[in-house]
């Protein structure tokens, strides 16, 4: 963690809001885009993002310097509302369009290939969303997040040895469900 991270969440444990708000700012969108991508619907990641951040606003005076980045503790209450939010829906979210276009927007492309990149996004995420929770998150830090081993471990309480394990079966999972549907 840097210094002035550290700076913030000392601030931040003190109830001071600027440095809240700045942590805020900092980790708001990649949180955001995290459970957009499991949830699928923008209302639904916003209100699920807003209750992330306010849990961690409540919580930060717990929150312990192990040497893993800030963010891994928001990802893992993420993770932990993102479950919270399933346990109560229990029904199956579909992906929209408005979502699919977002997941496009990040990533920066040519227009040309913009087209063909929304086909092929639209498959894998649907793919991704036939696969257990645990292998969805863990494919999502992992490479949309382009989060370590490490982090993912640390968020996920396992081993970096079971998360290389869980990787590897969910890409194999993964594309045994592409191959099927190619």
């Amino acid at each position: 963690m840097i210094d002035p991270e550290k700076d913030l969440i000392e601030k931040a444990k003190t109830a001071d809001q600027t440095a809240f708000g700045i942590l805020y700012d900092q980790y708001n969108k990649q949180i955001y885009r995290f459970i957009l991508l499991k949830v699928s619907h923008r209302q639904t990641a916003e209100d699920i993002t807003h209750q992330v951040f306010l849990s961690a606003w409540l919580n930060i005076r717990g929150y312990k310097n192990q040497g893993f980045p800030f963010s891994t503790w928001l990802y893992r209450i993420a993770r932990n509302k993102i479950i919270d939010f399933y346990r109560t829906k229990r029904e199956i979210v579909e992906i929209d369009d408005e979502t699919n276009q977002k997941i496009t927007d990040y990533i920066a492309i040519d227009t040309a290939e913009k087209a063909n990149r929304t086909w092929e996004l639209e498959h894998i995420k649907k793919a991704i969303t036939s696969l257990k929770p645990e292998y969805q998150d863990i494919l999502i830090m992992r490479f949309i997040e382009d989060m370590s081993i490490r982090d993912i471990a640390k968020i996920i309480e396992k081993s970096e040895g079971a998360v290389k394990l869980i990787q590897h079966r969910a890409m194999e999972q993964l594309k045994n469900i592409i191959h099927k549907k190619g």
